[in-house]
């Protein structure tokens, strides 16, 4: 096994107003991992267009490699809508067919998936046949597998989040996705009480719940741990989970605690949307030094 975390789904292009982003939560999440000095590996499928040549090269630029990177002769690269109201809270047109619902599991991806540490991947890639049964190949593995749900209307598929959860080792989602679940699952009221029958309902061993400006909530094998967030000045929130992700993501692999793990996940997400964009530029040699991105006056009072 090596320390590869791979991350595995879709790559798009976020038409902002401030202009276009190259972005997809697999690929922050990678690019976010990579920042924060881990081995990471991208897979996902561009068009064999311009907007697919500028990503592969976007992807060198953020460190990542291309090799498993896969080219549409018929799809266009990924784009998406994205409208922000005067919170900055987006609103997505995902345009549809793109090159990322066609992902194919090749021999070299399925060896990179065997090898993995962990393995990553979302609710959103899996709105068609294709990928969602590469990516379900991929979780047959001893890797960690980390669901990270995404809810976008019109793709929300009950029974694919409910395959995901069953093969799932660690799932994050946001205080939504959760009451959503609660209602499809029947699970009880109160966060804690809730995340905990997520994971004994599907053998999860971690839960992760994020609030936005308020925080997140954990349940790591039977405990639990809350933080209150950091306060900034929002930009937009494009991104700012997949920054807490990322994070969060290399604490479980680095055996970091609970609250070490939601502080500095935390503390990411609150940077990143204090920025325009998913990807904003920072240099982070280690976990640790995400402490530095958002100061200690700003944590907000608990």
């Amino acid at each position: 096994m090596s320390d590869e975390i791979l991350c595995v789904g879709e790559i798009l292009w976020d038409a902002l107003p401030d202009g276009l982003f190259l972005g997809g939560a697999p690929f922050n999440v990678a690019c976010h991992l990579r920042a924060l000095g881990e081995d990471v590996g991208f897979v996902s499928r561009v068009g064999n267009d311009v907007l697919g040549d500028e990503a592969l090269r976007r992807l060198r630029v953020y460190g990542l490699e291309t090799d498993l990177m896969q080219v549409d002769d018929t799809l266009p690269t990924g784009f998406v809508r994205v409208a922000l109201d005067d919170g900055g809270e987006p609103d997505y047109e995902i345009v549809e067919p793109a090159a990322w619902d066609a992902i194919t599991l090749s021999d070299p991806l399925q060896q990179r998936g065997e090898r993995a540490a962990a393995v990553v991947f979302g609710s959103l890639a899996q709105r068609a046949g294709t990928s969602r049964q590469t990516i379900q190949a991929l979780c047959e593995t001893n890797a960690l597998r980390i669901f990270d749900i995404n809810l976008r209307p019109p793709y929300i598929d009950r029974d694919v989040v409910e395959r995901s959860l069953s093969i799932a080792d660690v799932v994050k989602l946001n205080d939504h996705e959760l009451h959503r679940l609660r209602t499809w699952f029947g699970l009880p009221n109160g966060a804690e009480a809730a995340m905990g029958a997520l994971a004994d309902t599907f053998g999860c061993s971690a839960v992760c719940v994020t609030l936005g400006g308020e925080g997140a909530r954990l349940w790591n094998e039977g405990q639990y741990w809350s933080h209150p967030g950091y306060a900034t000045e929002v930009a937009d929130t494009v991104g700012a989970g997949d920054a807490f992700l990322a994070a969060f993501l290399s604490g479980i692999i680095n055996d970091q605690n609970g609250e070490i793990l939601l502080d500095r996940a935390n503390r990411l997400g609150a940077f990143v949307a204090s920025r325009s964009g998913a990807l904003p530029s920072y240099d982070v040699e280690s976990l640790a030094d995400v402490e530095t991105l958002v100061g200690e006056s700003n944590q907000r009072a608990t």
